[in-house]
């Protein structure tokens, strides 16, 4: 579980990290796993494959429910927890791949706000590469306005940004591979391009939600990961084995249906 000082930094600037979780033999097990799906499953690991593939990876299914990062999330949301998606953020080296000031609750539609989104460096990450940085506090306010620019190179749906705010700016999230942060869904972050020539991959479970928590624009399915069931949602079945036909065709269907939310409300789409 997280300390009380870990606590209050987190309700203080709206995040935390590094919390460390798997050892360097695990992490590279698991780095090894993606990349040979990827070499097998290239089109269902890229674009819009990026998002829930814990429903058709085992390895990620594995990941998100971690006992060590469940203990964290306990500590900030409470004993019932749902695993409400999962995003892969993979940056290759020399790429302007970025992503843009933004508030995750602002588009993903849980209410109330007890959930957190968890990142997992699966390979470092750093300032030259990419990392996550933070502006503390602004989860203490309101949600901003975003704009929707659907940039190419923003790794963001609708390339949505909150204006006025440079993205070198905040505080950097720097991860060994393994580490693990936090982040409440107010506080506004970003990352910046991989200026490296080695890969930046990154596994988002995005996010953990409480009980109390309902989606109020669409609709999601839910993993229970500990706790009880708290009825809101309905119940998606855990994968066996990699790329079942059954998982595949259910990922599908949630990604459309994830889409939907992601894109309410704006004039076209990206490639996410």
């Amino acid at each position: 579980m997280l300390t009380r000082k870990q606590i209050e930094q987190y309700d203080r600037n709206g995040f935390i990290a590094p919390i460390d979780i798997f050892q360097s033999n695990q992490i590279t097990t698991i780095k090894k796993e993606i990349e040979i799906a990827e070499g097998i499953w290239k089109k269902e690991l890229s674009g819009i494959g990026r998002n829930n593939a814990h429903y058709v990876l085992p390895i990620l299914d594995k990941i998100a429910h971690d006992e060590k990062i469940l203990d964290a999330v306990e500590s900030l949301i409470g004993h019932d927890i749902l695993i409400a998606g999962t995003t892969l953020f993979i940056k290759d080296g020399k790429t302007k791949d970025f992503v843009s000031w933004h508030q995750d609750a602002r588009y993903i539609g849980f209410e109330p706000h007890n959930w957190v989104t968890a990142w997992l460096a699966v390979s470092d990450a750093n300032e030259e590469n990419g990392c996550m940085r933070m502006i503390p506090g602004s989860h203490l306010n309101p949600l901003n306005e975003h704009i929707d620019t659907f940039d190419k190179n923003n790794i963001l749906t609708r390339g949505q940004k909150v204006p006025g705010i440079r993205l070198n700016s905040g505080t950097p999230v720097i991860l060994k591979a393994g580490q693990l942060s936090l982040h409440h869904p107010r506080v506004i972050h970003s990352s910046g391009p991989n200026l490296t020539s080695s890969r930046r991959i990154g596994f988002a479970i995005q996010s953990y939600i409480g009980s109390n928590v309902e989606q109020v624009i669409g609709k999601v399915w839910v993993l229970q990961a500990r706790g009880q069931n708290c009825g809101h949602h309905k119940h998606a079945k855990r994968p066996t084995i990699s790329m079942a036909k059954k998982d595949l065709d259910f990922r599908k269907l949630a990604n459309k249906e994830l889409s939907k939310i992601f894109y309410s409300g704006a004039k076209k789409k990206g490639i996410y």
